[in-house]
């Protein structure tokens, strides 16, 4: 983990749901880490993934407890919710988004029939859907349905933490931003823009860390912490340029206009749409970093928590030499 945890066993009770995922299994880790007694949902749906199986398992040695539930027995979920504190979901919906709305519109019943629950964190970690009423179609319905969510965790009375403001590094730090590629590329670089908008960058364990900090924090509930630890706050400019002085070698940079960018999006696919108009908020509007923090009951996550010492951009970046 990027921080020194506290190993010593914490009385909150902390249940993962999708804690299998890109993200989640950061936050199983980082639960445990941090000491507090850990469940993972156990979805009968994982059939034959032999790879989430084994992933399961290997929590389970590390002193994580798997628990059974299914979305479709409600009673199975509020069975699983009674046992915890905290509930953490991390559903991406990457891929089918309707089908994600509906599973953590489940979750909130079994939590709010369960009665029991200090703290519930919804999946989010990236841009603040509160701030994406604008959005461009088809992307739109990403933050639509996370509004939808948060909607019915609040009629429900239900004490919230939500964590937004954050690029995944694997995602956007070693390409330099590229769509098309996960590795940096080697000749020429597409810069959005003029390429000074600033943009959020951090490691997805870090914002692990900072997630789980929030759960027993009276200073978090029922507000949105962002994360902007200053300096992984940079232009992609910025970017490029760490990356030409570890590796030595300047690239091309080729300019694309807004206009131009938007206009790439004919032919997509519904994931490629969704993707240049994402790409589109966070690089040529700065909606990561576009406003202040405090506003509408916001707290900053390195603000809060000066002992992490979140992995900086350049040591991100010099993995990939």
């Amino acid at each position: 983990m990027s921080c020194r945890p506290d190993m010593a066993t914490k009385s909150i009770k902390v249940l993962v749901v999708g804690g299998t995922g890109y993200f989640g299994r950061r936050i199983v880790t980082a639960s445990l880490a941090h000491g507090y007694k850990t469940f993972v949902l156990q979805r009968p749906e994982l059939g034959l993934d032999a790879d989430k199986v084994q992933l399961l398992l290997s929590f389970k040695k590390q002193g994580a407890i798997l628990v059974e539930g299914s979305f479709s027995d409600h009673r199975s979920l509020v069975d699983a919710v009674k046992q915890v504190d905290v509930v953490i979901c991390t559903m991406s919906g990457v891929h089918f988004r309707s089908h994600n709305l509906l599973l953590q519109l489940k979750l909130v019943e079994a939590i709010k029939e369960a009665g029991n629950v200090k703290r519930f964190l919804p999946s989010e970690f990236g841009m603040d859907p509160a701030r994406m009423g604008h959005a461009l179609e088809p992307g739109r319905v990403t933050f639509d349905e996370k509004m939808t969510v948060r909607k019915a965790i609040e009629a429900a009375k239900i004490p919230y933490t939500y964590v937004a403001g954050a690029c995944f590094a694997g995602y956007f730090v070693g390409n330099l931003s590229q769509m098309v590629t996960l590795f940096p590329p080697k000749e020429k670089v597409l810069i959005y823009g003029d390429g000074n908008t600033k943009v959020v960058y951090m490691d997805e364990d870090d914002i692990a860390t900072y997630t789980i900090k929030t759960i027993d924090d009276p200073r978090t509930l029922n507000k949105t912490v962002h994360l902007r630890p200053l300096e992984n706050t940079l232009s992609q400019r910025e970017l490029v340029e760490k990356w030409e002085n570890l590796c030595g070698k300047k690239l091309e940079k080729i300019s694309i206009s807004a206009d131009d960018f938007l206009a790439s999006m004919k032919g997509m696919d519904f994931a490629g749409q969704v993707g240049v108009g994402h790409f589109y908020h966070i690089y040529y509007e700065g909606c990561l970093t576009n406003f202040e923090i405090g506003e509408e009951a916001g707290e900053e996550a390195s603000k809060l928590y000066p002992d992490v010492k979140y992995i900086r951009v350049d040591e991100l970046l010099k993995l990939y030499l």
